[in-house]
């Protein structure tokens, strides 16, 4: 099934957009959902994302060379991208920017999805998912226990952190600084290097972050 957003003149919608398409099933998401847009399911209701944005795509493909080099230079587990799709529950679908879980819970990984939760995630927001990403899904994945959830808005500079250990789950928002990870073990980030432009080296900062020179 593909779907386009469009003005009443025919023309695409550029905007970042969220649409919602109600009485479907998970096995209808799973046969019909295309595998090139970014599309989730949950209690009936299928959520159609926008186009992703190049400044967009530059974070997330800086953020999976850090995390991923990293998990793999220590063995901890794996890393993926949406739209690989993350299974929370029956009925709770989604299909985060970033997700990593760790090398004892890889027999979760499937053929069509990967049985959660994850041990961190992390989403690029922008306007037009600035409030999905911070209410609906942090309250999603605290319920499905997501043990360290970030969220990453360019145009506000911060980066608004959620952990399952914490009360009500939000822990706090930085804007610069270092963040280390609590679900991946050594693994930290200098939250300015999201602000900048363009991007820094990434290999530079996997070095760093690594401890080489």
């Amino acid at each position: 099934m593909r779907v386009r957003v469009v003005t009443d003149t025919g023309e695409e919608i550029e905007e970042p957009f969220l649409l919602r398409l109600t009485g479907w099933t998970e096995a209808r998401y799973f046969e019909e959902a295309p595998e090139d847009r970014l599309w989730e399911f949950q209690e009936g209701e299928v959520i159609v994302h926008s186009p992703a944005t190049p400044q967009h795509q530059r974070l997330v493909g800086f953020l999976t060379f850090l995390l991923k080099g990293y998990v793999e230079a220590k063995g901890l587990g794996e890393v993926f991208n949406g739209p690989a799709v993350l299974r929370l529950r029956p009925g709770w679908v989604k299909e985060p920017d970033l997700f990593f879980i760790r090398r004892e819970r890889l027999s979760g990984v499937q053929e069509k999805w990967v049985e959660g939760p994850a041990d961190l995630v992390i989403e690029v927001s922008s306007p037009g998912t600035r409030r999905y990403d911070l209410k609906e899904k942090a309250g999603v994945y605290a319920e499905s226990g997501v043990l360290e959830y970030g969220v990453i808005d360019p145009e506000r500079r911060e980066v608004v952190i959620h952990r399952v250990d914490h009360p009500g789950y939000r822990v706090g928002a930085m804007g610069e600084g270092r963040l280390a990870s609590t679900a991946v073990p050594g693994f930290w980030i200098e939250v300015g290097w999201l602000w900048q432009h363009p991007l820094p080296p990434a290999l530079r900062c996997l070095r760093q972050i690594l401890g080489e020179r």
